[in-house]
C-alpha cells in the first residue's frame, strides 16, 4: 500500500508539474487564445457549459458502454469457434484481418448510410473499432493453456465441453481482461470517429462544434471529458477484473485478496 501511494504521490506531483507549468506559458509567453487556452481558460469555460455538457457526455458513455457491450457478445462466441474448430479458423481469421485491416474512419460514413444518423450506427462503429482485440486476447488464452493440463483433464475422461468450461475459459480470464481494456479504449475512439462524421449529440459533436466557432477552450474541455470518461470506464474493467479473476497477478504485480 506504502508503494502504491509513494506512486500514486509521484505521478500526481508530475501532473500537477505540468499543470502549472501549462498555466504559467500561457500567462506570461503570450499564446493566443485561440491556439492554447490556459487550465484555467478551459476550467472557466467548461463551469460555464455546464448545463450543456451532461447530456452530451451521457451520449457519448451510452454509445461507447453498448458498442462495448456488443463487441464482448460477438468477440468471445467468435474465439471459442476459432479455438475448436480449425476450420472455422481458416475462414474468419482472414475476414477479421481484412476488417481491422480498413480503417475506421473509411467504414463510418458506410454504416451510416446503412443505419442512419441515430445511436445505433455510433453503437456498430464503437463495436467494430473494438471487437478485434477481444478475439485475439481471448482465442490467444484458450491456447495457451499448457498441453500437460489439458492431458491431465482427458485422463480423467473429462468431456470436451468440461474441459472447456474448467480448463480453457477460467486460464483465458486475464488475457479476455486484458483485451477488454484495449477494447474499451477504443470503443471510445470508434464512437467519437462515429460522432464526427455524423451526429447531433455527444463530445464528438460538440468538438466540431466549438472548434467551428473558434472557441478552443471547449475543444480542450470537451477533450478533458472524454479523457476523464474514458479513464473511469478502463478502472470499471480492471474492477470486473478483480472480481472474476481474484487469482491474477494484475499490472500492479501483487496477487488480489
Amino acid at each position: 500500500m506504502r508503494a502504491r501511494l509513494k506512486d500514486t504521490a509521484a505521478s500526481g506531483l508530475v501532473f500537477a508539474g505540468l499543470i502549472i507549468g501549462w498555466e504559467l506559458a500561457c500567462r506570461f509567453g503570450r499564446i493566443p487564445t485561440w491556439l492554447i487556452p490556459a487550465p484555467s481558460r478551459i476550467l472557466g469555460e467548461l463551469w460555464q457549459a455546464r448545463d450543456l455538457l451532461p447530456q452530451h457526455v451521457l451520449a457519448t458513455g451510452l454509445e461507447v458502454v453498448a458498442g462495448f457491450g456488443l463487441a464482448v457478445l460477438v468477440g468471445v462466441p467468435l474465439s471459442i469457434v476459432i479455438v475448436l474448430s480449425p476450420f472455422a479458423r481458416r475462414i474468419i481469421y482472414p475476414l477479421l484481418l481484412v476488417l481491422q485491416s480498413v480503417p475506421k474512419v473509411a467504414l463510418a460514413p458506410i454504416i451510416l448510410l446503412w443505419i442512419g444518423y441515430g445511436t445505433g450506427s455510433k453503437l456498430l462503429i464503437a463495436a467494430v473499432t473494438a471487437f478485434f482485440p477481444i478475439i485475439i486476447n481471448t482465442s490467444a488464452g484458450m491456447e495457451a493453456v499448457p498441453r500437460e493440463l489439458l492431458e491431465l483433464s482427458r485422463s480423467f475422461n473429462a468431456r470436451r465441453l468440461k474441459v472447456f468450461w474448467m480448463v480453457r475459459l477460467p486460464f483465458a480470464m486475464p488475457y479476455l481482461f486484458s483485451g477488454m481494456k484495449v477494447a474499451m479504449s477504443l470503443a471510445l475512439i470508434g464512437a467519437v470517429v462515429g460522432e464526427f462524421v455524423g451526429s447531433d449529440r455527444g463530445l464528438g459533436y460538440l468538438i466540431l462544434t466549438f472548434s467551428s466557432t473558434m472557441n478552443t477552450a471547449l475543444v480542450f474541455g470537451a477533450m478533458v471529458l472524454l479523457s476523464m470518461l474514458g479513464i473511469g470506464l478502463f478502472h470499471a474493467v480492471a474492477a470486473a477484473e478483480r472480481i472474476f479473476c481474484p487469482w491474477y497477478v494484475g499490472a500492479d504485480k501483487e496477487p488480489y485478496v
